[in-house]
C-alpha cells in the first residue's frame, strides 16, 4: 500500500501537491507552478521569471522569488547548485537521477546508471551503513571524437 501511495504522489502535479499541503494558490502561483511543471531543465529564478512572464506579464520577479522560496520550504521544489553560483530548482518528487554538468556550457544532463546505484550501495554496506539517499553530480568537459574510447 505504501508503494501505491508513493506512486500516486509521484504523479501529482506541483499545483496538486501545493493544494494538498494547504498552500493558497493564487493565479500567479499557479502560473509559476505550471511553468515549473513543463520545465525539462533546472531553471533559476531569473529563467523561471522569463518563462512565467510570457504566460502572465503582470508577474514580478519578487513574486517568483517568494513563490520559489515558499515551494522549497514546503518540500515541493528542491534547490540544486551546480557550481556556477546560481541556485536552480527542480521538482522535489521527480524520480531519482544524477547529474552531469558540462563545465563549458553549464548544460546539465540527467542520467540514471544501475551500476553506479549498485556500487553506492556496496560502498555504504562496506562502511557499515544502509544507504538512504544520495546526490551525485559529475563535472566534465566534452572530449573530442579522437579522444573517445573505442
Amino acid at each position: 500500500m505504501a508503494q501505491l501511495l508513493f506512486w500516486a504522489a509521484m504523479n501529482e502535479t506541483i499545483t496538486e501537491r501545493c493544494e494538498a499541503k494547504g498552500l493558497r494558490m493564487t493565479g500567479q502561483r499557479r502560473v509559476i507552478a505550471e511553468t515549473l511543471e513543463t520545465s525539462d531543465d533546472h531553471p533559476d529564478v531569473e529563467e523561471l521569471f522569463a518563462r512565467a512572464s510570457t504566460r502572465d506579464p503582470n508577474i514580478s520577479i519578487a513574486t517568483v522569488y517568494r513563490t520559489v522560496k515558499l515551494f522549497e520550504e514546503a518540500g515541493i521544489l528542491e534547490r540544486v547548485e551546480f557550481g556556477d553560483g546560481r541556485a536552480r530548482y527542480e521538482d522535489a518528487e521527480r524520480e531519482h537521477h544524477d547529474h552531469l554538468i558540462d563545465m563549458n556550457t553549464g548544460h546539465v544532463i540527467e542520467f540514471v546508471d544501475p551500476e553506479i546505484e549498485i556500487l553506492q550501495e556496496k560502498i555504504a554496506k562496506k562502511l557499515g551503513y544502509k544507504l538512504k539517499g544520495h546526490k551525485l553530480e559529475l563535472y566534465g568537459v566534452p572530449v573530442s571524437k579522437s579522444d573517445r574510447p573505442k
